[in-house]
């Protein structure tokens, strides 16, 4: 059963990474059709100017090809299994409501990315609007995996143990999985980054998956590193597309969707370091500023303070995704402890 479930993963992976590379093919030359260009903000980088209304929506593309994959994952994982068992049925909620928050997320980034297009903004949703949906969001899934008996409110805290936070475990993850969202959204800044950084996100996760043997979730990890790939084709330094509010809040669901699926949260702090790096970058420099009149940093999030530090956007992409694998091997090998 392994074996099968192994071939499932990777057969998902290659068509995600298939599906997003070939629909760059045709979605780009529609995107700049259309006239949907990324807006780059006054107060970034001067040298992000010449990134002006390069297509954006993008991440269109790894939300079709993940999600075909995923299907076809499942289906191969099914139709291999001799007979369904309650437990099989909660993890099969674990994937789809994980793709569903995924696609709510993502619809608001569209929603968002849309507006900016349409009136040649950088402002699309108010943050009002945004933070009430994404709230909404967040409340139904944490209610599904709830009902469902899909999470519980004990949390093993990697290298320490666990602690059952009771009912209070529910409004906490609500706020913790709306804070991760938004650090997915914040970490997509520069060319590739957040695309290779939820690549290795990913894989890690597909590595625990196996270890803690979830084999539907196992699936749906594998679906999102083969879509990230696909859109690194294309994505990656110089990029001839960015993924927008549409990719980076599809990404934030699924990022959440995989340790939640797991029923890991913590896990978010090593597989996910970098994202909580750049979220708490922008937190602290607002305060500073708020507080002292001063910056801590030159700019952020936290990867703008290395590109004026003249940083190229290679060697920050490079950095971060090797900070991600550092972070998710201490993540697995926390894990192997439990086992």
């Amino acid at each position: 059963m392994f074996c099968m479930t192994w071939i499932a993963g990777i057969t998902t992976l290659l068509v995600a990474f298939a599906l997003t590379a070939i629909s760059g093919k045709f979605l780009i030359p529609f995107l700049r059709k259309l006239k949907f260009g990324q807006t780059i903000k006054e107060i970034g980088p001067t040298w992000h100017e010449k990134k002006n209304g390069t297509p954006t929506m993008g991440g269109i593309m790894f939300a079709f090809g993940s999600t075909v994959a995923l299907i076809v994952g499942m289906f191969i994982l099914t139709v291999n299994h001799t007979e369904a068992t309650g437990t099989e049925a909660v993890d099969h909620i674990r994937v789809w409501s994980g793709l569903a928050i995924a696609f709510g997320f993502g619809l608001i980034g569209f929603i968002d990315d849309f507006i900016k297009v349409v009136k040649k903004r950088n402002l699309g949703l108010t943050a009002k609007q945004k933070t009430v949906f994404q709230l909404i969001l967040c409340i139904g899934y944490v209610a599904t995996l709830a009902m469902s008996g899909a999470v519980s409110t004990t949390v093993i805290f990697p290298f320490i143990g666990q602690f059952d936070f009771g009912w209070v475990f529910y409004p906490l993850v609500v706020i913790g999985i709306y804070f991760v969202v938004n650090a997915v959204n914040l970490t997509d800044g520069i060319d590739g980054l957040a695309s290779s950084v939820t690549v290795v996100y990913a894989i890690v996760f597909m590595i625990l998956t196996t270890m803690l043997k979830f084999d539907s979730m196992y699936i749906f990890a594998a679906a999102i590193a083969g879509g990230c790939l696909g859109f690194l084709v294309w994505n990656f330094y110089p990029a001839k597309v960015f993924m927008g509010d549409t990719g980076s809040m599809f990404l934030g669901g699924a990022v959440v969707a995989l340790a939640f699926g797991i029923d890991r949260p913590m896990l978010i702090v090593f597989a996910g370091i970098i994202y909580i790096i750049e979220a708490l970058s922008v937190v602290l420099q607002v305060i500073s500023f708020k507080t002292t009149g001063k910056r801590i940093f030159k700019m952020s999030p936290i990867h703008h303070h290395f590109e004026m530090c003249n940083w190229s956007e290679i060697k920050i992409v490079s950095v971060f995704t090797l900070v991600t694998a550092l972070f998710g091997a201490l993540g697995i090998f926390s894990v192997f402890l439990e086992l």
